[in-house]
């Protein structure tokens, strides 16, 4: 499969690699721009969601709940375009593409991402509030699932 994905990357790969990206762009560009979307976008998106659950004025948590309904699609969105921008930029590095913690936490997070959305996106099945914890918890956990990621994304890019 390693090789099939590769396979088909790499003639997006070569597009790129003709625009003459510098080799430090094409190395760290990835997780630069993800650890924003991870660190400022993420931490937003918990935090607008936490309080949105937890304080009492109604203004000030109807704002946060709104603030999180549009930003965590946004992040979702980054997310799943940066999980294709590093798959490419492996691919322009000659590195393999499904042997490192760092892609497994990735794709775990955004099939996680999906399924949180989801919940989201039902309605959470008329408002149940089984539902509406599992969407705060299992966000919460990814966050954390994100950090890792991140981790595991520096200690590749060192090592490459």
């Amino acid at each position: 499969m390693n090789t099939t994905l590769s396979k088909f990357l790499e003639p997006i790969a070569q597009q790129f690699n003709q625009l003459g990206v510098p080799e430090p762009i094409v190395h760290w560009g990835h997780p630069f721009f993800m650890a924003i979307v991870i660190f400022v976008m993420g931490s937003f998106v918990g935090l607008a969601g936490w309080r949105g659950r937890l304080v009492s004025d109604p203004e000030e948590k109807a704002k946060n709940l709104a603030d999180h309904r549009k930003i965590a699609p946004l992040m979702t969105l980054f997310l799943a375009m940066g999980y294709t921008g590093g798959l490419l930029s492996l691919v322009m590095q000659k590195q393999p593409l499904l042997e490192s913690p760092h892609f497994w936490t990735g794709s775990a997070v955004l099939v996680l991402l999906f399924v949180n959305g989801t919940i989201s996106l039902t309605g959470f099945a008329g408002n149940q509030a089984l539902l509406r914890s599992t969407h705060a918890y299992l966000g919460s956990a990814i966050l954390c699932l994100l950090f890792v990621h991140a981790l595991l994304g520096l200690k590749l890019g060192l090592s490459l």
